[in-house]
C-alpha cells in the first residue's frame, strides 16, 4: 500500500494502483447485517443505566412502560443499530447468579429474579458488555447483555444483593444472569393498557408488541436497520474510521450508551474522499 507520505510523488502511472488500492477497503464494509441468534433461554451478563420515567427509548413503547421493569439489550441481539428491532417487546426472566467484576465473585444467598420487557438498546461498542457480535462475546463470555433500568419504582432498591463489610462497595455493576423467555402475561405492566404498545405519532415508525413471545410471528418487529438500508460496519482499520465519520449522519438519540453506526452510508462521500485523494497525486 503508498504510504501517505508519498503520494505527492506518486507518478501517474501508479494511479490506477493508488485508486485499487482505495477501492479495496470497500469490501471490508459489511453492507448485510450480522445479528446475534440465541436461544430462548441461556445465560448472559446484566448491567444496569438511568432511564428516567415516561421515558420513549428505542423501540418506541409507550412512556407508561417505565412504571414497570424494563431493559435494553445489546444492539447485535437486539436485531437493529438504531430504533425498533425484532427484540422489542419481548419479556425475559432475568435470574441473578454472581457478580462478574469482583473478587471473589459474590454469590447470593437468596436468588433474586425480574421479568422484563425490551424497550431499549444498548449500542455497540469497540469494550463493554455490549460489544459481542457473531464474530465473539462480551468480556463475560457471554452474546447477551440485558441493560437494566434500575434504579426503578418498579424495582426494589436492595434487588441488587451485597456485602459492603467484605467488598467496600454495595454495587458490583456486572452481573452473571440466567434468562428465559416468558410470555409477557408475567410481566408487572401486562394489565395496565397504558404500558402497552407503542407511541403514536412519534414522527417516526415505533414497534413495542404487546406480547411477542407468543404471538404470531409476524407480531414479531423487523429491522429497522435493514428496512432502511443501515449497515452494520465493524471498524476494522483507520482508514474506515476515517471514511464512516465523513459517511455517517446523526440521526436522532434514542440509545443507552456507547456507540453505534446509527446511519445509512452513502457512496457519494466515499467517491468525494477518493478524489481529494486523488488530487494529492495531481
Amino acid at each position: 500500500m503508498l504510504s501517505w507520505s508519498n503520494l505527492s510523488k506518486t507518478p501517474w502511472s501508479q494511479l490506477p494502483s493508488f485508486i485499487f488500492t482505495f477501492l479495496s477497503f470497500l469490501p471490508h464494509i459489511s453492507w448485510a447485517s450480522e445479528w446475534i441468534g440465541y436461544s430462548s433461554d441461556g445465560y448472559a451478563t446484566m448491567t444496569h443505566y438511568s432511564l428516567p420515567e415516561n421515558f420513549i427509548a428505542a423501540c418506541g413503547c409507550t412512556s407508561t412502560s417505565t412504571d414497570y421493569p424494563t431493559a435494553a439489550m445489546n444492539q447485535m441481539a437486539y436485531g437493529s443499530s438504531t430504533s425498533y428491532g425484532p427484540a422489542c417487546g419481548q419479556c425475559f426472566n432475568l435470574t441473578l447468579l454472581n457478580s462478574f467484576l469482583s473478587n471473589p465473585p459474590f454469590y447470593p444467598n437468596v436468588t433474586k429474579s425480574v421479568v422484563i420487557k425490551v424497550t431499549d438498546l444498548c449500542p455497540l461498542s469497540h469494550s463493554g458488555w455490549c460489544n459481542a457480535t457473531t464474530h465473539g462475546p462480551n468480556a463475560g463470555s457471554h452474546y447477551l447483555n440485558f441493560d437494566l433500568a434500575w434504579p426503578s419504582s418498579s424495582i426494589p432498591n436492595d434487588f441488587f444483593p451485597s456485602n459492603e463489610p467484605l467488598y467496600g462497595y454495595t454495587d458490583f455493576g456486572v452481573w452473571n444472569i440466567s434468562y428465559q423467555s416468558v410470555s409477557c402475561t408475567n410481566w408487572k405492566g401486562w394489565n395496565n393498557a397504558a404500558a402497552l404498545g407503542s407511541v403514536v405519532n412519534l414522527g417516526y415508525s415505533a414497534c413495542c408488541p404487546n406480547n411477542p413471545a407468543v404471538s404470531h410471528t409476524n407480531d414479531t418487529c423487523p429491522s429497522y436497520s435493514d428496512d432502511s438500508g443501515i449497515p452494520y460496519v465493524p471498524f476494522r482499520s483507520f482508514l474506515e474510521k476515517k471514511i464512516l465519520t465523513v459517511c455517517t449522519a446523526k440521526r436522532p438519540d434514542t440509545q443507552t450508551s456507547g456507540f453505534a453506526i446509527s446511519s445509512p452510508i452513502s457512496l457519494l462521500p466515499i467517491v468525494t474522499l477518493a478524489v481529494s485523494l486523488v488530487s494529492h497525486v495531481l
